[in-house]
């Protein structure tokens, strides 16, 4: 952590105002307290010559000490009070190299420092926050793979100890649980990629009529929908936004993945339309119950709603994580309203 050129040149520039204060405050003492003696010695006590000379010298010593040391103190105190908050943004960046979180530093000082401790204390949370994602990420991915690793390892060594014999039935299930393996990867891939910094350089953008996406989804998934739901209300308006096909398509697929997973109703209404300058779009059923008080956690990493569902299932955790991930990347919104059974799914997105 370093100070910038304005910081800096402000810094050196109040220094350099306190060394000027110092000296006129050591010459003003120096001379005022000289000059009343000379006058005292000449007026009062009558005193001239050579005496007068060596009165005035020794008095003269004996200010200046007094003075440096008067002014001395005044300027260590003073340059104290000064560095103390670069005292502390040393001590706190070394603690980050160490990688120890550091505590935040109180605000004492003002102007540019002031600013300089607010933005270290706002860097030094981000990074706190983002170290315990990602060891959070990590716990979670290491959850996810252990137990069809444990179910791969376990079928292999009783293969090796001849315990059970190798049939097609078991082959096909030591196949789905290494399929699975590959599906985490490749989510956690594409979850990095739409988190990624420069996913706009990375993804095309361009003009899509946001209802034809909608039609697609539908269409594709149009033997499903009528072999889970007796009746299908869709509503969609034309429009026009800047987004990414593939991304949109994803987000669709996952959000109707998810519906057919904790479906528990006969009933799906999917609407598309403009509101407040922005292109609404709900799927509302009833499933599975959800606490509305932790309904946000469903577009969490990993979280499943039902948390005894086997991870043999096909959901792997991430798919709400990622359409959520693909939404902002649109610099839009997505989320979820329950009232516990009945779910409405919305995204908002910006119209170009």
């Amino acid at each position: 952590m370093s100070l910038s050129n304005k910081n800096f040149s402000n810094l050196l520039s109040k220094l350099v105002a306190l060394n000027s204060l110092v000296i006129i405050l050591v010459i003003l003492l120096a001379g005022f307290s000289v000059k009343d003696f000379a006058c005292y010695l000449v007026n009062s006590e009558q005193i001239t010559g050579q005496q007068l000379i060596d009165t005035l010298n020794r008095f003269l010593w004996t200010v200046g000490i007094i003075a440096f040391i008067v002014a001395g103190l005044f300027h260590f105190f003073t340059v104290k009070k000064m560095i103390e908050p670069i005292k502390h943004l040393s001590t706190a960046t070394k603690l980050i190299k160490e990688g120890a979180p550091p505590t935040k530093i109180e605000v004492r000082s003002s102007g540019e420092l002031k600013e300089l401790i607010e933005n270290f204390n706002s860097m030094s949370e981000t990074l706190y926050s983002v170290q315990e994602q990602r060891e959070e990420m990590l716990r979670d991915i290491a959850h996810e793979l252990r137990t069809p690793l444990t179910n791969i390892n376990g079928y292999l060594e009783a293969l090796q100890n001849q315990v059970i014999e190798g049939k097609p039935e078991l082959f096909g299930s030591l196949l789905e649980e290494s399929r699975r393996i590959t599906r985490i990867v490749e989510l956690i891939t594409e979850l990095n990629s739409w988190n990624n910094g420069h996913v706009f350089l990375e993804k095309q953008f361009s003009p899509v009529e946001i209802d034809k996406v909608l039609t697609e989804i539908v269409t594709a998934f149009h033997l499903k929908l009528h072999a889970t739901f007796m009746k299908i209300h869709i509503t969609l308006e034309t429009e026009q936004i800047k987004g990414n096909y593939d991304g949109l398509m994803q987000v669709f697929t996952n959000i109707l993945q998810n519906i057919f997973d904790y479906n528990t109703g006969m009933t799906l209404s999917i609407k598309g339309a403009i509101n407040n300058g922005k292109y609404l779009i709900t799927f509302s059923h009833t499933g599975q119950f959800i606490d509305p008080e932790k309904k946000d956690r469903i577009f969490e990493r990993f979280y499943r709603i039902d948390q005894s569902r086997s991870t043999k299932s096909n959901g792997a955790g991430l798919g709400l994580t990622i359409s959520k991930s693909i939404i902002t990347a649109h610099n839009g919104n997505i989320g979820i309203d329950t009232d516990g059974f009945h779910h409405t799914f919305w995204i908002e997105l910006p119209i170009e």
